[in-house]
C-alpha cells in the first residue's frame, strides 16, 4: 500500500504537504483551503504563515519552522517552536531537539491531521521532499496538494508570458545551486530562461548567461516580492541590468538579498511588459489605505480596495457598547413577540447585532420575526439580516441611506395595515431624519437606543506616527464621526495623504478639521467611495505616464513638496 493510501489511525495521523503559492493568498487552491480548514496542526515557515493561517480553524496548533523568527515564542533559541492560535495549548514533542521533519511526524501522532505548508509548490521544495521521505520511512500517511510555483506565478503577475505563439523553449534555473554545466546549457539555448536568484545576485546571474553565450542585449525582467502588493519589476537587458538597479537605488541587503524571479529571452515578451503589466498597473497598486472602521464593518470595503491593488489598514474609530438603560430595548424586543409592531427598521449592522444578541439572551431566534415586515437601510445591513436568518422586505432601491429608505417606505394605510407602529433600534447618536420621515408618512415610531457609540481607544503608536507622518497614501472617511474620532484618537492625516469622503457633510467636517478633500463619492455608498478613489488613482497614474514621470504613490512624495488640489 502506498504512503498516500495508508489509513490514518490513532497512532500515525495524517500529513498534507501543501503548496502556499508565491505570496498572493488568493492563489491558494480550493483543495488547499479545505485541508487547512480541517487541520489540527499547521507547520509552516514565517513567510507563508500569514497566507495560510487565515484559513485554519480556531484552536489550530501552529508550529513555526523558522529559527528565531518574530513569531517564535522563545526568541533566539534557533529551533522550531510551537505556538497556538485561538485555543488550548497543544504540546508537540520537545521542539528544542527536533528538526522540521521530526516535528511533522510527531505532530501527526495521536491521529492528528497535520498540514505542512511551504512556499510555492512542495515538489520544488527540498525540505518538503526530505520530510515526505521521512514520513514514508516512518509509515506516516501523507498526501501532496500542489501549489503555484514562484517561477511560474511571478512572471504571470509581472506581465511576462513565458511562451509566445511559436512555443519557445522554457528553461528553469536556480542560480543559487546552478552548476557551470547548467549555465552552459541554458546559454547555448535561444529559449526563455526563468532564473530564481536574489536581488543582490541578479547581475552576477546575468553575467553567467552572457559568459555562456547569450547576447548582452537580450531582454530581461526582474521581479521582487512577486504576486504581492509590494511587487516591483525592472525591465532591462543582460548587459544593462546592473546599471538599471543602480539607477533605481537598489542597495545590497545585509541578509544576502531578497528572492527574485528573472525572465530572460527574446520571446518572453519582457520587452512588451508595459502593455501586459496588468497587476502593477492597477489604479491603487501598493497604496496603503486607512479605513477608519472596525474589521467587521470594513470587510467588503477592504476586499474592494484589494481588488484595486491597495493595502487596506483598518483602524476602529468607534466602539460599540450596550445602552446605559437596557429596559427600553427589552420592552421593545418583547413587543416584537407580542405583536406590537407592523415594521422593524434596521439602519446599521450594529443594530442587527444588538437585536440578535438580545434575542439570544431571551432564547429567541429569527422565527420571532414571523408576521413582521423588516426593512434594512442598505446592502450591508441586509446581508447581516440574511446571516441572522431574516430576509428583509424592504431595501432602498436607490440611495443606500435613511433618505433612500424613506423614498420607498409605504405610507400608513389603516385599511391594509392592522398596526401603525414601527420599531427602530438605533445608535444613541443617530440623526432624526428617519424618525421624522416615518411620522410624516403616518407611522408611530418607537425610537429605541439599541447601542451606544463611544470613541475607540487610540491605535498603536506606529499607526499614529504613520497617520501624522504621511505613511498612508489615502484615508477613506465614511461619516463625519469617523473624521472627528480619527483626528481625536490618532491626529490629523499628513497633507500628502489623499482624503476621500463619502458625501458633502463628511467633506465639510474634514475641511473644518483642516483637511483638503481630494475625492468625494458620487453617492453615499462605501463601495462608490472606493470606486471614486480608484478612479482618482487611475487618473494620477495616467498623468504620470503621459508626462514621462515615474509612477509613485502619494506617500512617496518628497517631504514639503507642494501638492496640487484635485477634485472628482
Amino acid at each position: 500500500m502506498s504512503p498516500t493510501t495508508l489509513p490514518a489511525g490513532p497512532e500515525h495521523g495524517h500529513v498534507t504537504f501543501l503548496g502556499a503559492g508565491p505570496g498572493d493568498p488568493g492563489l491558494l487552491t480550493l483543495r488547499a483551503v479545505e485541508a487547512l480548514a480541517n487541520a489540527d496542526v499547521l507547520v509552516a515557515g514565517h513567510e507563508v504563515l500569514d497566507v495560510v493561517r487565515a484559513h485554519a480553524r480556531a484552536g489550530v496548533a501552529v508550529v513555526n519552522t523558522d529559527p528565531g523568527s518574530s513569531s517564535d515564542p522563545v526568541p533566539g533559541t534557533g529551533t522550531p517552536q510551537l505556538t497556538v492560535v485561538d485555543g488550548t495549548s497543544t504540546t508537540v514533542g520537545a521542539p528544542a531537539e527536533r528538526d522540521a521533519a521530526h516535528l511533522v511526524m510527531e505532530a501527526a501522532r495521536g491521529g492528528r491531521r497535520v498540514v505542512r505548508a511551504v512556499s510555492g509548490d512542495p515538489g520544488l521544495d527540498t525540505c518538503a521532499a526530505e520530510e515526505m521521505l521521512a514520513c514514508a520511512a516512518a509509515g506516516v500517511p501523507f498526501e501532496v496538494v500542489p501549489g503555484i510555483a514562484a517561477a511560474v506565478g511571478v512572471p504571470a503577475y509581472a506581465g511576462v508570458p513565458l511562451r509566445d505563439a511559436q512555443g519557445a523553449d522554457v528553461r528553469f534555473v536556480d542560480a543559487r545551486t546552478a552548476s557551470d554545466r547548467c549555465w552552459t546549457e541554458v546559454g547555448a539555448s535561444d529559449g526563455t530562461v526563468v532564473v530564481s536568484t536574489t536581488l543582490d545576485s541578479v547581475a552576477a546571474a546575468a553575467g553567467e548567461l552572457v559568459s555562456a553565450g547569450r547576447k548582452p542585449d537580450t531582454p530581461l525582467s526582474v521581479t521582487v516580492a512577486g504576486t504581492t502588493t509590494r511587487q516591483r519589476t525592472w525591465s532591462a537587458t543582460l548587459g544593462t541590468i546592473a546599471q538599471t538597479l543602480k539607477q533605481a537605488k537598489v542597495l545590497p541587503s545585509p541578509d544576502g538579498g531578497r528572492p527574485v524571479i528573472a525572465v530572460v529571452g527574446e520571446r518572453s515578451a519582457a520587452a512588451q511588459r508595459d502593455q501586459l503589466s496588468w497587476f502593477e498597473s492597477k489604479p491603487l497598486f501598493g497604496w496603503k489605505v486607512l479605513v477608519p472602521r472596525t474589521k467587521e464593518q470594513a470587510a467588503s470595503l477592504s476586499d474592494q480596495l484589494r481588488s484595486y491593488g491597495a493595502v487596506p489598514h483598518e483602524v476602529p474609530t468607534i466602539a460599540v457598547e450596550p445602552p446605559r438603560t437596557p429596559q427600553q430595548m427589552e420592552r421593545a424586543v418583547k413587543g416584537l413577540v407580542t405583536g406590537r409592531y407592523e415594521w422593524i427598521a434596521f439602519t446599521s449592522v450594529n443594530a442587527v447585532k444588538a437585536v440578535r444578541e438580545k434575542f439570544e439572551e431571551y432564547g429567541l431566534d429569527a422565527r420571532a420575526f414571523a408576521g413582521i415586515k423588516v426593512a434594512a437601510v442598505g446592502e450591508q445591513t441586509a446581508k447581516a439580516l440574511v446571516a441572522f436568518g431574516v430576509k428583509p422586505d424592504l431595501v432602498p432601491s436607490g440611495e443606500q441611506s435613511a433618505a433612500g429608505l424613506l423614498e420607498d417606505w409605504p405610507p400608513y394605510d389603516p385599511v391594509f395595515d392592522p398596526i401603525d407602529r414601527v420599531f427602530l433600534p438605533r445608535a444613541d447618536i443617530a440623526t432624526e431624519t428617519l424618525v421624522a420621515g416615518l411620522i410624516e408618512l403616518g407611522w408611530e415610531v418607537d425610537d429605541v437606543t439599541a447601542y451606544r457609540t463611544v470613541r475607540a481607544s487610540p491605535p498603536p503608536a506606529e499607526t499614529r506616527e504613520a497617520i501624522k507622518g504621511g505613511g498612508f497614501d489615502a484615508v477613506l472617511f465614511t461619516s463625519s464621526s469617523t473624521v472627528r474620532n480619527l483626528v481625536g484618537i490618532a491626529g490629523k492625516p499628513h497633507n500628502v495623504t489623499v482624503i476621500a469622503c463619502i458625501g458633502p457633510a463628511t467633506a465639510k467636517t474634514a475641511e473644518e478639521h483642516g483637511l483638503r478633500v481630494d475625492v468625494m463619492a458620487p453617492e453615499p455608498s462605501v463601495l462608490k467611495l472606493a470606486e471614486a478613489l480608484a478612479e482618482f488613482g487611475a487618473r494620477r497614474r495616467a498623468a504620470a505616464v503621459e508626462a514621462g514621470d515615474p509612477v509613485t504613490r502619494p506617500s512617496e512624495r518628497r517631504p514639503g513638496a507642494r501638492r496640487r488640489r484635485s477634485t472628482t
